[in-house]
């Protein structure tokens, strides 16, 4: 696999380093939050950043999952986000850490803001691994009390690993690298 992979952009040491500090600034900013917050990580992308971010979280927390697909086996976000599964939680007058691995084009992550506002989540952050801002076509909206976390800017490539795919294949990469283009062409 490491041979469809045309530059690492970030190794697993760094990638750590980075959740470990996310971790510590959510632990911070989340200490006198009552109830404890409620921590959703958006299936699948994002299922080893989640278990490494929530580790290192020195909080009492609930998690959960929540599922949007909008990329399907391509390289590019549809713009029609599906929700295929929802949280089970109950967020209703709770803080809300959304746990995404990459925010593109913000289509996806604005409909999962709305589907847990509809839920009647007091706030809502956002913990991403990876912020893509070149491609934003929706600015992102947080709710209440909501921040914004960021483990990377990351260029405007197609990467995987660190739980990111191409067709469901590289989640298992401990780094995150820029894919070969023959190899999704």
């Amino acid at each position: 696999m490491d041979s469809h992979i045309e530059k690492v952009l970030w190794t697993q040491d760094q990638i750590s380093r980075r959740v470990t500090e996310l971790a510590a600034q959510i632990t911070h900013d989340f200490n006198s939050v009552s109830p404890p917050p409620v921590v959703v990580g958006v299936a699948t992308g994002a299922f080893l950043f989640l278990a490494d971010l929530v580790r290192n979280i020195h909080l009492p927390i609930s998690v959960d999952f929540i599922r949007a697909e909008s990329y399907g086996s391509g390289t590019l976000s549809s713009g029609a986000p599906v929700l295929s599964l929802d949280s089970k939680l109950d967020v209703k007058d709770k803080h809300v850490i959304l746990v995404e691995d990459i925010v593109d084009t913000g289509t996806t992550l604005s409909s999962l803001i709305a589907n847990l506002v509809s839920k009647g989540a007091s706030s809502v952050s956002v913990c991403t691994l990876l912020d893509k801002p070149a491609r934003r076509k929706i600015q992102v909206e947080l709710v209440g009390e909501g921040k914004f976390y960021r483990g990377f800017e990351c260029p405007d490539y197609f990467v995987v690993g660190y739980g990111m795919d191409f067709a469901e294949l590289y989640r298992n990469l401990p780094y995150v690298g820029v894919l070969k283009p023959e190899c999704y062409k």
